[in-house]
């Protein structure tokens, strides 16, 4: 992103992260995942700062008071799906119940790995532009 500067505008600016997400190998895409707490959980594998746990937990805050039988199976099914992949479960939780984030995590333990790869790459890109937005106190107008 610095190689893409100066940025004209906030557009500008969301579409070249956009680009730059979809430029890079998929190595760089699993260290991104590093980088994220698995779905009902609060600590990411890798260390980020303070900002970016209290927007994951707001993210994710569907898992609040759901029922302990759903994060249970959640907390089992990320396991699943890590051992099958080899990364944790990523999906952009923003709005989604965690009945809802369960049935998008049962339907993607189906998937072939390529495929799989290219669904968690493609919620990363829509995490990063609620990120990006979020930093940049821009509402959905952009």
């Amino acid at each position: 992103m610095i190689a893409e500067r100066p940025f004209d505008d906030a557009h500008d600016l969301l579409a070249k992260a956009e680009r730059v997400w979809w430029s890079l190998e998929p190595r760089d895409w699993l260290e991104a995942f590093h980088s994220h707490p698995k779905i009902g959980e609060q600590k990411a594998a890798a260390r980020t700062a303070v900002e970016a746990q209290k927007w994951s937990a707001d993210e994710q805050s569907g898992t609040r008071n759901s029922p302990p039988e759903t994060m249970e199976t959640l907390a089992q099914l990320n396991r699943v799906y890590e051992e099958k992949f080899g990364y944790i479960f990523i999906v952009c939780a923003s709005g989604k119940s965690s009945e809802e984030m369960l049935a998008i995590l049962r339907a993607r333990l189906e998937n072939p790995a390529g495929e799989e790869l290219r669904n968690a790459a493609i919620e990363q890109a829509k995490i990063t532009q609620l990120r990006l937005k979020k930093l940049l106190d821009i509402k959905d107008e952009v």
